[in-house]
């Protein structure tokens, strides 16, 4: 069986995929004592138990050396009186929020500098592969004044692909040219891409990447990925009369346990739902699927929407424009609302989306409001959330549900543990044709 370690690992969605395509994560490491609670959780219902056959270390990466490394691995109980195996996979995914093209990108986040030290833990573990996934905004972030772990200084406005293959070809690696990969090719019910960064020892076969595993007419749509989680029993039995494969195999599992068996789910965790208000209620209503906040206020101001059956709005918008209950119906009935006026209506946030029952999920986010189910009024659960990033089901999410403010900074709920998540399925097959040449 082959070797892995997995930096950077978050609840374990890399980890996942890993384990499904038949590697033993012998170490792994984080910098959240949230995310600890969840990953060692999930090890240990596989079987993978600490310090007998694996170790999760929390610490930070800067923190982190190889020689910690290697005194976790050789002290488990499997390895007793025995050399430390060669590591056959090293994986991570560096902290993206400096590299995130979806807010503000800060050239001086010191959370950039994180893949350098990524490298530095590839240089004093010597793995023989190397797989590294970001954000797509990972290709293009530009540096200023950076000196790598090999002391190399290089020129203001170097991105980071050309930094990282020149400090792995320094210390003995070979790379392959990144690569964009969408999850939903991979039988992700989601459209997200991440940049696949992969490198080998000099002298071992290259791998390749992945070939999609599913077609675009095939991909797994919303509905064939959480019908079956639609609260109202009347609403589910009319849209997902029966369950699809893929919420089968999410129910059944897909990670086997160190005994080769998956693990079904008796229950379904995480499935707690957040409570809105009639007004909050009554502004998703009006969204149609797929729609945005943005193209909601065009169509709005440019065509008129009836608000006749949402009282909430109606006693709202009322109040807020100093207007009565039948004059704010006949304004937002017919085209004309000025920004202002549609903003009172729908609020200033335009990220907000219904998602596509018919389509692949967009990303998930960490940020439980953002999106709309497409059959009920109402943000998604953890658990929708999480298929759509194919967990299983019995990977159950522990800690805060969410949080907000200045929080975000710091902790990690369960949202953000799978709005951070690597899916596993994309996971997987990356990690197969590591596996390959192995």
């Amino acid at each position: 069986m082959p070797y892995a370690v997995d930096l950077f690992c978050g609840a374990g969605g890399c980890s996942e995929g890993l384990i499904q395509a038949g590697f033993h994560i012998l170490f792994s490491s984080d910098i959240s004592d949230m995310v600890e609670v969840t990953y060692k959780h999930r090890h240990e219902q596989l079987g993978l138990i600490q310090g007998k056959n694996t170790w999760f270390e929390r610490s930070d990466i800067r923190d982190l050396t190889g020689e910690d490394i290697r005194k976790h691995i050789t002290s488990l109980e499997i390895f007793k009186g025995k050399e430390m195996p060669e590591i056959d996979l090293m994986i991570g995914g560096p902290s993206c929020q400096g590299f995130s093209r979806a807010g503000r990108r800060d050239k001086s986040d010191p959370r950039n500098m994180l893949f350098g030290e990524y490298v530095r833990v590839i240089n004093e573990i010597k793995p023989k592969y190397i797989v590294l996934e970001n954000v797509e905004g990972f290709v293009d972030m530009q540096f200023m004044g950076y000196v790598g772990i090999t002391g190399i200084e290089y020129p203001d406005g170097s991105v980071t692909p050309d930094i990282l293959r020149s400090e792995l070809n320094e210390i003995g690696y070979d790379t392959l040219e990144p690569r964009i990969l969408n999850a939903a090719d991979y039988g992700v019910p989601q459209r997200r891409n991440r940049i696949i960064f992969m490198g080998y020892r000099r002298g071992l076969t290259p791998p390749k990447y992945p070939e999609p595993t599913v077609k675009p007419e095939d991909r797994v749509t919303l509905l064939e990925a959480i019908g079956d989680l639609i609260t109202d029993p009347e609403q589910r039995e009319q849209v997902n009369p029966m369950p699809s494969q893929y919420q089968l195999d999410s129910i059944s599992g897909r990670t086997p346990a160190v005994d080769g068996k998956p693990i079904a789910a008796k229950t379904t965790p995480n499935t707690e739902l957040s409570r809105i208000t009639d007004i909050v209620r009554e502004r998703f209503e009006l969204f149609e699927a797929g729609e945005s906040g943005t193209y909601l206020k065009r169509r709005v101001m440019e065509n008129g929407i009836d608000i006749s059956d949402k009282p909430a709005l109606i006693a709202l918008c009322s109040e807020r424009l100093e207007m009565s209950p039948d004059e704010v119906v006949e304004l937002f009935g017919k085209p004309g609302a000025t920004k202002e006026q549609a903003e009172i209506l729908l609020t200033k946030k335009n990220i907000r989306q219904k998602w596509d029952p018919d389509q692949p999920s967009a990303t998930v986010v960490t940020i439980a409001d953002d999106y709309i189910s497409p059959w009920e009024p109402r943000t998604f659960s953890v658990r929708e959330m999480a298929r759509c990033q194919s967990f299983d089901d019995s990977f159950e999410f522990l800690g805060k549900r969410t949080t907000g403010g200045l929080l975000r900074r710091v902790e990690v709920p369960q949202y953000t543990q799978v709005g951070n998540a690597v899916p596993p399925l994309l996971a997987k097959a990356v990690a197969l044709e590591i596996k390959k040449v192995l």
